[in-house]
């Protein structure tokens, strides 16, 4: 009785999770309840999940999303191993390479989620590198025409209709400036999230535009946008070049399928005689 109060106590706590960006999420309680039973006090010794854990979803909500995320590898390895042992049951036999197979399976699948951790966040700052000029060529005009950072920061991140990862970020830190955070905090704990040269870049030199009063913020800021869409167009003819590569290995099956199609009549034809 207690572990169906603790299964309905951790569905509760799952309901704001996305079920897209966590597809076994209806099975997290279960993992989430072994880990409970190992004693597990939401610590990971491994800093790079941690760090992309909370770049992903913020320091404030690290200790929660480090439980979520062990509790998905282990419904991703109870999957491993409910395979296997349908497997066994099926071969009805178990050798040396049914075992090695079982481990590589369960392990492999335990070790996903790392996998896919380290995709969304490759693919999340493909995506502010992207965008992150256009931001900077909008802001740096704004200032130029006189604007403070704070002014000019909220007018773009309020007129803007997108919703994509810069843009959340930016909308997070604009949130906590009206929540009577300090300037410097907001934009440190968006470098913080970020984890970016170009936002830290853009970061240091508004910081040093504050306690030092550069003048010459406009003019910085429009060299490094000048870098950064540089940075853009050698990252859009890099996933060119990627996506040409993924088309190859298609194009050989279908070149292998031409060839079987105009071969197979001549070799009938050859047998027949």
């Amino acid at each position: 009785m207690a572990r169906v109060l603790s299964i309905k106590k951790y569905k509760e706590l799952l309901l704001p999770l996305d079920a897209k960006e966590f597809p076994y999420k209806k099975y997290l309680p279960v993992g989430l309840l072994v880990l409970d039973l190992l004693g597990y006090n939401g610590k990971l010794f491994n800093r790079s999940i941690t760090g992309n854990l909370s770049e992903l979803y913020g320091t404030h909500n690290l200790r929660f999303y480090l439980r979520i995320h062990q509790a998905n590898k282990i419904v991703h390895a109870l999957v491993g191993l409910l395979v296997t042992v349908f497997f066994g049951i099926i071969v009805n036999s178990i050798d040396d390479i049914f075992v090695i197979f079982s481990l590589g399976l369960v392990g492999g699948l335990y070790l996903l989620p790392d996998y896919e951790l380290k995709q969304k966040i490759k693919k999340r700052r493909r995506e502010i590198q992207m965008e992150f000029p256009d931001f900077l060529n909008k802001i740096t005009l704004l200032i130029s025409a006189g604007m403070t950072v704070p002014r000019a920061w909220d007018k773009v991140v309020t007129e803007s209709r997108t919703s994509t990862q810069l843009y959340k970020e930016l909308y997070r830190s604009l949130a906590d400036i009206r929540a009577g955070n300090p300037l410097s905090q907001a934009y440190e704990d968006l470098a913080r999230r970020c984890r970016m040269p170009e936002i830290n870049k853009f970061v240091t030199a508004i910081l040093q535009n504050m306690r030092k009063g550069n003048t010459e913020l406009a003019a910085v800021l429009s060299v490094q946008a000048a870098e950064c869409w540089e940075m853009r167009k050698h990252l859009a003819r890099r996933l060119g070049e990627e996506a040409s590569t993924k088309l190859l290995f298609p194009l050989i099956l279908m070149f292998a399928a031409i060839l079987i199609i105009v071969a197979a009549p001549a070799v009938l034809a050859m047998k027949g005689m």
